[in-house]
């Protein structure tokens, strides 16, 4: 199996290798062919260590070599391949193959082709080391990785001005919070003298709760700015400004679900802190709204869709926080195959759009776009929880956790959220393949996506049909690891009316935003309707203020600070004092250039004064030496 997990890691990077070959070449096809493969094989790979462990045989770990040694500290290469990290690996190469092979169609006509699948290859060999490293020092690897993989990527068109800004955003919110986990690795090693998860967390239950819980604070920062957590959730949305591709891979299986992953594996340690996990959960509840209610009025496609991640990453949280660990790790898992496959399809919709991204000149494209019709809608469901598609079964179990915890603030948070979600979904299914043909004022011609990205975006349709009926069997596999806990309304009355009270909230949600939004008046909002003028439309289209905080409160305070510093104590002090010392010796030297011109009486003159200048040093040290009883009692008479 040693040879499998090799395969599995190592050839998203022999991809990316493969295509920076081609990096400063035309856009040569087998750069994107290739790396594809590639990915294929990584995700056959995993199948098969997949199948290994459902057969019993146990998790897969080896030790490649050792990275540091230094007294007592020891951090090896090692890779673990678990129950839990082979979920990842799963979801990960199965995702990023489907987004690898579309997106040799979407960015066919982009000069930066062959850099692209360089860049996405190295991407997807980041999270690869960051599920299967079995150590924090191995996940911080993967971790850094993923963020400056994701940096190249959110600004690969980096000659739009807006790109880069959103890179640079996503990077250095990002850099803020690994401070933050940075420092909770320090601690555990610190407490436990080891990084190796298993060693690490067997120590755990000897340590002071107060030790342990700045150990699970640290260390969730860290997921907050990976998952994009309030109050670090801002760079998530401005990074749509990548291809859509990346959108994909970072919103379905890599970057975002970094965070509910590294909570999952450290669940040893959480479990002994429940106090953070109230507040995770409680963190998560709030998201999960706050997302969804941003997502009821933006007129930007993919961010609808970038809110939809944030506010289920939320739910995650919820079942992670409530040590529901199993619950949030399908969650996971299941909302992978379907918000891939809405980016996709919104790829599909952007490019028969001549890159619109504003629903409302849209309209009627499911005429055009059938197959890209169906698979949105269909993701759409997956995604509001409708039977039996796989939300349903995922974000189902995500609200009974919350019952039977008895937590029933964040229940009604969570099932409020579930009702807006069903409603900007098909808000987004209405507005863009709905209702009056708007594109036509705008002279656009749409046009379907090409076949072979269709049928590379068909096993994501098909998983997130089917993906909720494997709950028992991945219940039964991942609990060999996780807390095997069940989670049951204890009467069935009650059980049947939430599910059914849930179903009929939720499908009068959907009903409402087709009513709505499938009008024939619909018009392009132009900002004077009354709807556009009133204080909660402006309040969520501007994102509750918090980007403008930041930048009012934040960004031009340490702008100006910075300016401060720079113009008095950099230029007038750093820089005046490195400069004044190099104009010394700049002079000396030029005053002391004439010792060698060559000139016999000058040279003569210099050697007479270095021959006085020694004798003198010589004369006052033997003097010191001869009278330094004396001078010794004379300077301690002064009181020196």
């Amino acid at each position: 199996m040693e040879l499998f997990l090799y395969t599995a890691l190592f050839s998203p990077l022999v991809g990316s290798l493969f295509a920076a070959l081609f990096g400063a070449s035309p856009k040569t096809k087998i750069a994107g062919i290739i790396p594809s493969a590639l990915l294929g094989l990584s995700f056959i790979s995993s199948s098969i260590l997949l199948v290994s462990i459902l057969s019993g045989n146990g998790a897969v770990h080896v030790e490649m070599m050792t990275w540091m040694s230094a007294g007592n500290l020891y951090i090896p290469f090692g890779f673990v391949v678990d129950q839990v990290s082979v979920t990842m690996m799963m979801v990960v190469t199965l995702v990023s193959t489907v987004v690898h092979v579309y997106a040799i169609g979407y960015m066919d006509h982009d000069k930066g082709f062959n850099r692209f699948f360089s860049y996405l290859s190295a991407f997807v060999f980041s999270m690869m080391i960051l599920v299967m490293s079995d150590n924090f020092a191995g996940l911080f690897i993967g971790w850094e990785g993923v963020g400056l993989c994701s940096w190249l990527l959110i600004g690969f068109w980096y000659h739009k001005e807006s790109a880069t800004w959103a890179a640079n955003e996503a990077f250095i919110m990002n850099r803020i919070a690994d401070l933050g986990m940075l420092i909770g690795i320090f601690l555990v090693y610190w407490n436990t003298g080891t990084l190796q998860y298993e060693q690490a967390f067997a120590a755990m239950p000897s340590l002071e709760n107060d030790v342990l819980t700045w150990m699970g604070v640290f260390l969730f920062i860290g997921a907050m700015g990976k998952s994009a957590q309030f109050p670090l959730h801002t760079w998530l949305a401005d990074a749509m400004e990548g291809p859509t591709p990346v959108s994909a891979l970072i919103h379905a299986a890599t970057m975002v679900t970094a965070g509910v992953y590294l909570v999952v594996r450290a669940h040893p340690l959480y479990h002994l802190i429940p106090n953070i996990g109230i507040f995770i959960a409680s963190l998560g509840a709030f998201v999960a709204l706050f997302a969804a209610s941003m997502a009821l009025v933006n007129r930007d496609m993919k961010r609808v869709i970038a809110y939809s991640t944030l506010s289920q990453l939320g739910y995650m949280f919820v079942a992670a926080g409530l040590g529901a660990y199993w619950v949030a790790l399908f969650h996971l898992m299941a909302h992978a195959f379907f918000k891939a496959l809405l980016f996709l399809g919104a790829g599909n919709v952007m490019h028969a759009m001549h890159d619109e991204l504003d629903p409302f000149k849209m309209g009627g494209l499911n005429k055009a776009m059938k197959g890209t019709f169906i698979m949105m809608t269909i993701a759409s469901v997956a995604l509001a929880g409708i039977y039996p598609l796989a939300g349903f079964f995922s974000k189902d179990l995500i609200l009974e956790v919350a019952f039977v915890e008895n937590h029933y603030i964040i229940y009604t948070v969570l099932l409020f959220t579930a009702g807006l979600t069903a409603f900007y979904s098909f808000r987004l299914v209405a507005l863009i393949f709905h209702g009056e043909e708007r594109y036509k004022l705008f002279g656009i011609h749409p046009h379907e996506a090409y076949k072979f990205m269709l049928i590379a975006m068909s096993p994501l349709l098909f998983l997130a049909v089917i993906a909720g009926s494997f709950k028992m069997t991945y219940f039964e596999m991942v609990t060999q690891v996780l807390p095997a806990s069940e989670y049951h309304v204890h009467s069935s009355l009650t059980f049947w009316i939430m599910t059914i009270g849930t179903q009929l909230f939720v499908a009068a949600a959907i009903l409402f935003a087709y009513k709505k939004y499938t009008r024939r008046d619909i018009k392009v909002p132009d900002g004077t309707s009354k709807m556009e003028n009133s204080f909660a439309y402006k309040l969520l289209i501007n994102q509750y203020y918090i980007p403008f905080a930041y930048q009012e409160y934040v960004v031009k305070p340490y702008r100006e600070v910075s300016s401060l510093f720079w113009t008095h104590v950099d230029q007038k002090i750093v820089d005046a004092t490195v400069d004044g010392i190099a104009h010394t010796f700049y002079k000396i030297g030029e005053e002391t250039r004439d010792m060698q011109s060559g000139n016999l009486s000058i040279m003569l003159k210099w050697m007479v004064a270095g021959t006085v200048a020694l004798l003198s040093l010589a004369v006052v040290f033997g003097l010191s030496v001869k009278y330094a009883t004396e001078i010794k009692l004379f300077l301690s008479g002064l009181g020196v």
